[in-house]
């Protein structure tokens, strides 16, 4: 089996859009199908580039004030099932999940909104759930699925983008997942500090 992937459908979901263009025209000229969600979908759909809606995907909404989006089987079953098992692909295939192979994530400012001093109620809102969730779920499945956990990897994967087209190796899939639990980490531990204090 090879090591390099080909992206057929991104899922997009940010909270900051800023750096995010040159990535979603490079990926729409080379065929790449994109998804999003609220905000980040008509962000992409003003750029003039189309972006199917997740709720489209799971025909399901987004509920609860925003707090439920994407945590649905037909989202992470299409970036958790594993491309050379044939079981999992027995399973996706039965109840329609979609491969997804690209996952570009920009998690809610915790941060930032603790440093600014925002009140109880506005920190908790900025503790994501789905964004780190996505992040987990394509890193642990960094053998089929790339991760971009942060704004911070635009520009890395975007040079990736532009040299080899929308593909991966496994050795570059692996690197960005070592940085989605580096994001992972420094954001939890941003969460817990918060709570100790």
């Amino acid at each position: 089996m090879s090591s390099t992937k080909p992206i057929r459908t991104a899922l997009i979901s940010v909270f900051h859009k800023d750096g995010l263009e040159e990535i979603l025209k490079t990926l729409h000229e080379k065929g790449v199908k994109l998804v999003s969600t609220g905000g980040t979908q008509q962000f992409i759909e003003d750029l003039g580039f189309p972006c199917q809606k997740v709720e489209e995907l799971t025909t399901y909404p987004s509920i609860l004030g925003g707090r439920v989006k994407t945590l649905h089987p037909k989202v992470f079953g299409g970036i958790l099932g594993r491309r050379g098992l044939a079981e999992d692909q027995a399973e996706m295939l039965k109840y329609a999940i979609p491969q997804i192979d690209l996952v570009l994530v920009d998690l809610y400012p915790f941060e930032e909104t603790v440093k600014n001093g925002g009140s109880a109620e506005e920190i908790i809102e900025k503790i994501d759930i789905g964004g780190i969730s996505l992040i987990r779920a394509a890193a642990k499945n960094f053998n089929d699925v790339v991760i971009i956990p942060s704004k911070h990897e635009y520009a890395e994967f975007l040079n990736i983008l532009k040299k080899q087209g929308a593909k991966t190796d496994v050795e570059q899939r692996k690197h960005f997942a070592e940085r989605a639990f580096a994001t992972s980490s420094h954001y939890d531990t941003a969460i817990h500090e918060w709570f100790t204090k």
